[in-house]
């Protein structure tokens, strides 16, 4: 056992966590030159693509370095905020991590956050500054932040290049000398912990652990200590990075028990196994459930896909633990699902999966959170969905979430940034200087006002060089009323949405004009009308088609003209009393389409 070391590597997205573990893998031989690519721990095509990490991957090494042969147990973190309790649940498993930090950008938004995570865990911590072979790879400055922001002394720093694999040996070396070899009892009695789950069509329900007491071999029962589901261990293994059977997992080890359950639901994340017959006493420290904070409708764009809509989302539920979803019906959409991500590039990856994988067409409703309502006869609601907030006779007060921000930027955009925030109804708490060119702000936003556009101005107006990292703060009572969008007086449910009173009226303006835009023209004339609490705020008139009645006239008194004319407006007015006007798909599709980018 003490040649054991757990780690996991922990970075802002793009430091270069993943290229630093598949040169890990190659400098311990894990993986044959020949099988060798690059970003080798992601494996999901999405992955690839967009150059991030979305799920942890563990792995386990073998290295021998002074006659002694040595186990290493990496796991590959995501770098991005919407993966943040990936990280917390993979740290939970380690003893160790590595902080990397690319040379040449610094110290970013998430590289602090996660830091703080390993810190709190009481990890041992290793710097590790990446990328030292770019011409911007400025290590002094990197160093002075290491020492400014994070108080991890610089002299411990190592250089490293996961392109190149330039200071990799040393890395292998510290990694015996600076993180400690578990310690637990190969005696005392199964104590694992399930830091991720996935399922497998073959093998069914896979749990990923780490042993800390005891050891764990096939056909013994398994009880979880907090919700007390039954199971067997059919097969237990480990990742070198493919699933290899072992005999037994000894405590100290990281791997995976092949059970006996069906369905993701039978198990809970962070939760603690031990024998059935001779349990341990008490369970492991899980972690803090994972609650959605954004929620969408998603729907079919051809309505005979629903069935294939509820697969694709109960096999992605399968090996997602945090995705949520009910199904739901609008009148304009038909059925679909209400579904719960952890943030915007949660849903953008479950939608492009869906679309990918189950080869589905969808449409997207606008992206709410969740708001707490107290109603006047004292009980409490929870809000998710614009249609289900009750009539503002019975509302006492509305609270809304909000998050604790931090975001580095450079110093000359701090003017823009804080009328962005401004504008978002934030407010800065404090300013901190890294160095001479970069500051870190700390504000309280709503976390409905990041939702869509707020991390791309970020980008836009720091010209790139802005990160945010944030976590959920408290609820706050706001002025949130209900908007509906009117076509020819009939609400539009699918447009609704919670907006702050002081912006109902541009939003309303801007839905209206999209509109007027996009519906085809009718026979008569269309009023387009966004409504607060039934007092319209905004409106926008759809022009009529119009027939040139007039044509045939040639010559002759002007009352002919006119008499024809009289006789077209009164055939539209009775029109427009029986008129209906039915909306496309296409337009539906376009208008949320545009509100989500």
């Amino acid at each position: 056992m003490e040649r054991i070391r757990n780690f996991c590597i922990i970075a802002h997205v793009d430091h270069g966590k993943t290229t630093l573990s598949d040169r890990l893998l190659e400098s311990t031989k894990t993986v044959e030159k020949r099988k060798m690519q690059d970003q080798l721990l992601d494996s999901m095509d999405l992955e690839r693509e967009k150059g991030i990490t979305i799920k942890s991957h563990p792995v386990t090494m073998r290295y021998i370095h002074d006659g002694h042969t040595y186990v290493f147990n990496l796991i590959d973190t995501p770098g991005h905020v919407d993966f943040s309790y990936e990280v917390s649940r993979s740290l939970a498993a380690c003893e160790g991590a590595i902080l990397l930090v690319d040379a040449s950008q610094g110290i970013e938004a998430q590289t602090v956050a996660n830091a703080l995570l390993a810190m709190q865990g009481k990890l041992a911590i290793i710097p590790v500054l990446n990328k030292v072979d770019l011409p911007s790879a400025n290590v002094e400055k990197v160093k002075k932040q290491l020492e400014d922001v994070l108080a991890i002394p610089a002299d411990e720093a190592l250089y490293v290049s996961g392109k190149t694999g330039v200071g990799v040996p040393e890395l292998l070396q510290a990694i015996i000398e600076r993180i400690p070899a578990p310690n637990g009892s190969q005696d005392a009695p199964l104590q694992a912990l399930i830091f991720d789950a996935i399922y497998d069509t073959y093998k069914g329900l896979i749990c990923y652990v780490r042993v800390f007491n005891g050891t764990v071999k096939p056909g013994q029962n398994l009880t979880m200590m907090r919700n007390g589901s039954e199971m067997q261990a059919k097969e237990v293994g480990v990742f070198t990075p493919h699933m290899q059977e072992v005999d037994v997992l000894k405590d100290g080890e990281v791997g995976y028990i092949v059970t006996n359950l069906k369905t993701l639901t039978d198990i809970k994340i962070g939760d603690t196994l031990t024998f059935s017959q001779n349990p341990a006493q008490t369970p492991l420290p899980g972690y803090k459930e994972i609650k959605p904070m954004v929620f969408s409708g998603l729907y079919p764009l051809d309505t005979k896909d629903y069935e294939r809509l509820k697969n694709g989302l109960f096999k992605l539920k399968l090996n997602d633990a945090s995705l949520t979803f009910q199904s739901e019906s609008s009148t304009a959409l038909g059925f679909g699902f209400r579904c719960g991500f952890l943030g915007l590039l949660h849903m953008e990856i479950i939608q492009e999966r869906l679309r990918r994988e189950y080869d589905l067409d969808l449409i997207a409703t606008y992206p709410s959170v969740v708001y707490h309502v107290y109603l006047t006869n004292g009980t409490v609601m929870d809000v998710d969905n614009p249609l289900r907030l009750p009539d503002p006779s019975h509302i006492k007060t509305i609270e809304e979430p909000t998050i604790k921000a931090s975001i580095h930027i450079p110093n000359d955009a701090i003017g823009n940034i804080l009328d962005l925030i401004r504008e978002k109804r934030g407010e800065c708490l404090s300013t901190e200087t890294l160095d001479e060119q970069r500051l870190m702000l700390v504000c309280i936003l709503p976390l409905n006002e990041i939702l869509l556009d707020f991390n791309d101005r970020l980008k836009s107006l720091t010209k790139g060089y802005g990160s945010m990292d944030y976590e959920l703060s408290d609820y706050v009572a706001s002025d949130l009323v209900k908007m509906d969008i009117m076509v020819h007086g009939e609400p539009v449910d699918a447009f609704s949405s919670i907006v702050h009173r002081s912006k109902a009226e541009y939003q309303g303006r801007q839905l209206c004009e999209r509109l007027k835009n996009l519906l085809p023209k009718q026979m008569f004339k269309v009023p387009i009308q966004a409504s607060v609490w039934g007092k319209i705020v905004a409106r926008e008139t759809l022009g009529a088609y119009r027939k040139d009645v007039t044509a045939k006239c040639y010559g002759g008194d002007i009352t002919r003209k006119r008499k024809l004319l009289e006789k077209q407006k009164e055939g539209k007015k009775r029109m427009k009393q029986i008129g209906k006007v039915s909306i496309p798909q296409e337009t539906f599709v376009d208008i949320l389409k545009s509100n989500i980018e």
